[in-house]
């Protein structure tokens, strides 16, 4: 499919430049750097982790997740 897409100039030399070290088309250099991007797109949304909550949800009533010092602390049952 023919499409135009505006591209900064030094990203189409670098383009060009991979495509003749390659052997390849200026086209196959952007497609297969299209289909990298995304496939790197679809990787990270899996690996993202969704963690069980207990209970009503939320924090423990005076936890501050911003404060990582008492964070440690309760975890480390010293608070």
């Amino acid at each position: 499919m023919r499409t135009t897409v505006d591209l900064p100039e030094d990203l189409i030399q670098d383009a060009k430049e991979r495509a003749a070290r390659r052997r390849v088309s200026v086209s196959a250099v952007i497609e297969d750097a299209m289909r990298a991007s995304f496939a790197r797109d679809v990787a990270a949304a899996r690996s993202i982790v969704k963690l069980p909550t207990y209970g009503t949800g939320g924090v423990r009533p005076g936890v501050d997740l911003g404060d990582n010092g008492s964070l440690l602390d309760l975890m480390d049952g010293t608070e």
